[in-house]
């Protein structure tokens, strides 16, 4: 899209989305978009060269889906040729592609265009968005420049876990004289094959990449750890071709098993349920009995978690517990004082000379990296800022950002589920705000403030009597100790529930008298409606040979009308 206000050929402005971003979220919503609305004028704005989004990013060795792939995909898009349980980054990334491609998305995509900031427009009711990007024809090579463009709905796709995170109580990453990156961003031109290789962070990428690199002829590695990590096993396995012939012609019978996956999942709700828990209490025994089973037994202390299981990022066994008992590997809670130029000074004062340092530290997760100002004049920065955290209601809508949604917003993840459920649920919600815009019977829709601060203060009283409230954590703001703006308190199906339709009285509408007008007929039609076959039915049952009289003649005269109406028609076509 060049401008959404073709004002130089002097026609008529129309209707535009903007979405953010071309990842899991980005797409849904596009595909949402196309598919529900059969609404085709948006475009998607990308930074990178592909679609994709994290898991184009990711592509640290042995990075994989921790979550059942056959619910780690779309609801409407479902494959049954996925090779395994959970599958590797790189097939992923593929089954993203190829939904770009059958939507035609990567025709409505700017590639290697960043979104440099926005601001409502009152006057408008239009986002004016800055951009920055190569030339039209977005080739490598090309001076960036800026342009601003126009859109009545603004999408936010970007997630909350996007920007990789060095932490700052570790020096002296610009002194070491070897190769240092960050996992999520991996540098494959380094080779590390005879090489002394850190990897630091025990979490769940460390977890998936310490397994895969110790393979590698003649390597040693050192794993850098500081708090220890629940290590569930795995339940994974290759899917036979005849697990593929029946997932792809049996009905239902993918639809099945995936409602399956999710109802497994959603039983592990009730251990995160409270402070105190018997049966996590069971669970946590269960755990530590499978951990010390596999880990070498020099190692059984460090690793046994000292807080609640779940109240931290459970991570999910791909090896790492067995690759403990290989000799070139060694893990370490000594702690990193800094780095050096010849490898790590632990905090005990010991210089681990090392060749390739791996920062393995997760992701900025509390903040916004886009300058978006509302009709109020902050930013949604500062508007986080200003509640203590990352706050939306329902994790979409923020009170003073008309026609502005977010898309696996605040309190919108799971311990034990997939955000792309979460979504898809966002996706249908958000959908029933932007219809009456782009229809335009409506020029926007703004969330209240008493909504937004009566959810998010629900949401908050609920975390309290769960687990997550019960240790540090990347959930929480202000360094793990404040609110918690990443978790939803419930099962997915709440979620569902939850966002399964707009409570309209929750939201400020401008210029929509004409869509509360037809909002007000179809009420009306649908209450009437209830009244007259809830009389019909009093009726029969009280007088049941006049209602039988009554239906007959209804519908002699039903059909005499439609084979008036027939007949008409075809005179009509046969005089043209």
């Amino acid at each position: 899209m060049t401008s959404w206000k073709e004002s130089e050929k002097g026609s008529t402005s129309r209707p535009r989305v903007a979405i953010i971003g071309a990842g899991v979220g980005g797409l849904t919503f596009a595909i949402g978009l196309k598919t529900k609305l059969g609404f085709e004028d948006f475009t998607i704005y990308e930074a990178g060269a592909d679609v994709g989004g994290t898991w184009r990013d990711n592509t640290y060795p042995g990075c994989c889906s921790d979550v059942p792939t056959h619910l780690y995909s779309l609801s409407t898009g479902l494959n049954p040729l996925w090779s395994r349980t959970h599958v590797p980054q790189a097939e992923i990334q593929v089954y993203w592609q190829a939904l770009a491609r059958e939507y035609g998305l990567y025709e409505r995509t700017r590639f290697r265009t960043r979104v440099v900031s926005a601001l409502w427009d009152v006057r408008k009711a239009v986002w004016v968005i800055e951009l920055e990007g190569a030339g039209e024809k977005g080739q490598r090579g090309e001076a960036a420049r800026r342009w601003t463009e126009e859109a009545n709905v603004l999408i936010s796709a970007v997630g909350l876990l996007r920007d990789p995170v060095f932490p700052a109580d570790i020096p002296g990453r610009e002194r070491f004289g070897g190769a240092l990156f960050h996992s999520a961003r991996w540098d494959h031109s380094v080779e590390l094959e005879g090489k002394r290789v850190a990897v630091i962070g025990n979490g769940c990428s460390g977890a998936q990449i310490v397994p895969d690199i110790v393979k590698i002829p003649g390597i040693e590695v050192v794993n850098f750890c500081r708090t220890p990590s629940w290590i569930i096993p795995m339940n994974r396995f290759e899917y036979k071709a005849w697990h593929k012939w029946v997932f792809a012609h049996v009905p239902l019978a993918m639809r099945a098993y995936r409602w399956y996956l999710m109802g497994m999942l959603e039983l592990w709700w009730p251990l995160f349920v409270g402070q105190t828990n018997r049966l996590r209490g069971r669970t946590e025994n269960l755990v530590r009995e499978f951990m010390k089973s596999v880990a070498p037994e020099k190692y059984h202390e460090q690793l046994m978690p000292k807080y609640p299981m779940g109240c931290k990022r459970l991570v999910i066994d791909t090896g790492y517990l067995t690759a403990m008992r290989r000799p070139n590997l060694t893990l370490t809670w000594d702690g990193v004082a800094e780095v050096t130029e010849k490898g790590i000074t632990t905090k005990k004062g010991e210089l681990v000379p090392l060749d390739v340092i791996v920062f393995s530290t997760g992701y900025e997760a509390d903040g916004f990296p886009i300058p978006v100002r509302g009709k109020s004049g902050l930013t949604v920065q500062e508007f986080f800022n200003a509640n203590g955290g990352p706050t939306a209601y329902h994790a979409m809508s923020i009170p003073g950002f008309p026609n502005f949604y977010l898309l696996g917003g605040p309190n919108s993840g799971t311990s034990a589920g997939s955000i792309i459920y979460f979504e898809e649920c966002q996706t249908n919600y958000i959908l029933q705000l932007v219809a009456p815009v782009i229809q335009g019977s409506a020029r926007a829709f703004t969330v209240t403030p008493r909504a937004c601060e009566a959810n998010n203060a629900r949401i908050q009283a609920r975390l309290k009597g769960t687990v997550y409230a019960g240790c540090r954590s990347w959930y929480r703001a202000a360094g793990g100790e404040g609110k918690n703006f990443s978790i939803w308190p419930g099962m997915l199906t709440s979620y569902w529930w939850t966002t399964r339709r707009v409570v309209w009285a929750d939201y400020e509408v401008e210029g929509g008298e004409r869509w509360k007008r037809q909002r007000k007929l179809r009420t009306m039609v649908k209450w009437g409606g209830l009244a007259v076959l809830l009389a019909s039915a009093v009726c029969g049952w009280m007088h049941p040979e006049e209602a039988q009289d009554t239906l007959w003649t209804l519908h002699s005269q039903c059909s005499a009308l439609w084979h008036s109406t027939r007949d008409l028609i075809a005179q009509c076509v046969g005089g043209i």
